[in-house]
């Protein structure tokens, strides 16, 4: 039996880093006030990463690692948004846009909630989507690992007609 093509692709991505002093902790292109931030190559977005791979596993495209390897001193401390803006980049060159995401982030400290609005609205604004279009949770680990930030997206996309 062939399964007639669905109008529409469903990705997931996830990121984590280990923190560490010294770091900054950047969360959705926004700096969060913190004593330590991510261990990456680049500046360690675990949200705009994950978002990436969730946008290039939604397009059957790979993953950022293959766009941005961390052997590469070219990639070094790069903005995130970069990242980002190349997925999407592929996402519609492959014929989809962006519709909705979900994303959660864990992170035992310090405490989120207070930026939400401000990180949700700066995911959106670089995706080009309402803020009413990301849905945006914070979790914590609840001790089991509190040295380290992980963020998991799941996006839907449409065919790019469907979307103007």
């Amino acid at each position: 039996m062939t399964l007639a093509p669905l109008p529409y692709r469903i990705g997931y991505g996830e990121d984590a880093h280990r923190l560490s002093a010294g770091r900054s902790l950047v969360l959705g292109g926004v700096t969060v006030p913190a004593e330590r931030g991510a261990v990456a190559h680049s500046d360690g977005d675990v949200i705009l990463h994950a978002l990436s791979d969730a946008l290039l596993a939604g397009v059957a495209a790979g993953d950022i690692g293959q766009y941005f390897p961390d052997t590469d001193a070219a990639w070094k401390d790069l903005d995130s948004a970069q990242i980002l803006t190349r997925a999407l980049d592929v996402t519609r060159e492959r014929g989809y846009t962006l519709a909705q995401l979900s994303l959660v982030v864990t992170l035992d400290q310090p405490r989120l909630g207070p930026l939400r609005a401000e990180i949700a609205a700066h995911v959106a604004a670089l995706c080009g989507l309402a803020p009413g279009e990301v849905g945006l949770s914070f979790k914590t680990s609840e001790r089991l690992a509190p040295d380290h930030v992980q963020a998991r997206v799941t996006v839907l996309l449409l065919p790019e007609a469907d979307h103007e």
